[in-house]
C-alpha cells in the first residue's frame, strides 16, 4: 500500500530511486589525471609509425633530403624517447607521462596565474552601474 504525497508520485517511487551523489572537482581532476597519463604511458606506444604529413609530402615532393636536423634533436626526449632508455616500449612511455605531465603543470599554472579572483576588500568593488545603462539612451 502507498501514501500519495503532493501529487508527484507515492513515497515508495521516492525509496526506489537511486541516490544521485555530486561528484567532487578534485576526483574529475584525479580520474582525468590517470586517464591522460594511461593515455600517454601506455597508448603512446601504439601510435603510428608513419611519417606525419609534412614528412611524407616531403619525401614525396623530394626536399626530405635538404632538411636539417632541429635545435633540439640531442634533447632527452627527441623523436618521442627517452634518452639512454634501451627499452623502445618503456622509452616512448617515459617521454609521454613526463611530456604530459610538463603541459598540465604549465596549463595548470597558467589557468592559476589567470583566474578571475574576487575583491580582497568589500570597497575594492565597482560601482553598480545598472541605473546609468537603464537611463542610457539605446543606439541603433
Amino acid at each position: 500500500m502507498s501514501t500519495h504525497t503532493s501529487g508527484s508520485g507515492t513515497t515508495d517511487d521516492r525509496a526506489r530511486q537511486p541516490v544521485r551523489r555530486r561528484v567532487s572537482t578534485r576526483a574529475l581532476l584525479v580520474a582525468g589525471l590517470v586517464v591522460a597519463l594511461l593515455v600517454a604511458g601506455v597508448a603512446s606506444y601504439y601510435a603510428s609509425s608513419h611519417p606525419d604529413g609534412l614528412e611524407h609530402v616531403a619525401g614525396e615532393t623530394g626536399f626530405l633530403d635538404t632538411a636539417e636536423d632541429s635545435p633540439t634533436a640531442d634533447s632527452p626526449f627527441a623523436d618521442y624517447a627517452t634518452k639512454g632508455v634501451d627499452d623502445e616500449r618503456l622509452s616512448v612511455g617515459i617521454a609521454g607521462v613526463l611530456g604530459t605531465l610538463v603541459v598540465l603543470v604549465l596549463t595548470g599554472g597558467l589557468a592559476l596565474a589567470l583566474r578571475r579572483r574576487g575583491p580582497t576588500d568589500p570597497t575594492d568593488q565597482a560601482p553598480d552601474t545598472s541605473d546609468e545603462r537603464a537611463s542610457a539612451p539605446e543606439r541603433a
